[in-house]
């Protein structure tokens, strides 16, 4: 039976995101769907002080939906989307990013529900919280600046982390190129820059929401690494795929590679969509 892609984004992004491998799933012959998890996507808040000409205070000040929204929300709504996905077949849950800490926790609670789990270039707490991994070696040379040059609000007052993705501060432009697309046209940086929205909730889970060797732990799962991530590291993609082997020896991750940085797969994706494509014969 044809199984059923479940596409879950990162931070600061939304179901917009897969658009293009999306569209070459499809044209494979292969079954999606993007999830936009709550507060994204066209549930996102977009203040009129974020258009132009802009007003920063005003962008500062303003709320947003996201705001208070937690991980345990990310987790039920993505649990009600593999629900109705299983009726269907097989499930492929598919993380990128920041996304594999929900992913992670609705494998936890409904392993049931998932077929194979696939983290590209995505979180997989195992040993750690993800605030402690963000203090290891692994993320020393990670670069944040772009998002604190273009932060714009304080994320304690406004309750969220609001990032001004239309700002023109060159040497914030030139920070958010190195740290996610590096290896990108300057159009296709720009483009996939616009898609990103501007707030982002501030939860990412605690020591309770890592891998659980008897739950998540059992399910079939693939690791592709990204080997020019400048934001996620490979050194930390690979601590990852260490770890969780070292929890579940006996279903040890599959681990893939592909080329490029944290966002080319989503734009260049002939590769990405091929190695899905393996996956999902496996599957059936």
């Amino acid at each position: 039976m044809q199984p059923t892609f479940v596409l879950v984004h990162g931070a600061f992004a939304n179901s917009f995101s897969f658009a293009p491998l999306q569209a070459e799933l499809g044209l494979l012959g292969h079954r999606s769907v993007a999830v936009d998890l709550p507060g994204h996507g066209f549930a996102a808040t977009y203040p009129a002080a974020y258009q132009s000409p802009q007003d920063p205070e005003g962008l500062a000040a303003a709320p947003g939906a996201i705001g208070g929204v937690t991980l345990a929300d990310n987790v039920a709504h993505l649990i009600g989307v593999l629900e109705r996905a299983k009726r269907n077949g097989p499930v492929i849950l598919l993380a990128h990013s920041r996304g594999g800490i929900t992913v992670t926790a609705a494998a936890n609670a409904r392993p049931d529900l998932i077929d194979r789990l696939v983290y590209v270039s995505a979180w997989c707490p195992v040993e750690l919280s993800v605030g402690d991994y963000q203090a290891e070696p692994e993320t020393a040379e990670v670069d944040s600046s772009g998002l604190m040059l273009a932060l714009a609000a304080d994320p304690a007052q406004l309750g969220l982390l609001r990032v001004n993705f239309r700002t023109a501060d060159p040497a914030a432009l030139a920070a958010f190129r190195a740290a996610f697309f590096a290896d990108g046209s300057d159009e296709e940086f720009l483009t996939f820059l616009n898609t990103f929205q501007p707030d982002e909730n501030l939860d990412v889970g605690g020591p309770g929401d890592r891998a659980d060797a008897a739950t998540w732990g059992r399910i079939p799962r693939t690791y592709v690494r990204l080997a020019d991530d400048a934001s996620l590291p490979p050194a930390l993609q690979d601590r990852f795929v260490r770890e969780a082997d070292a929890l579940t020896p006996e279903n040890p991750f599959e681990v893939r590679t592909l080329a490029g940085s944290h966002l080319k797969w989503l734009v260049d994706v002939g590769p990405s969509a091929r190695l899905l494509g393996e996956l999902a014969a496996e599957a059936r």
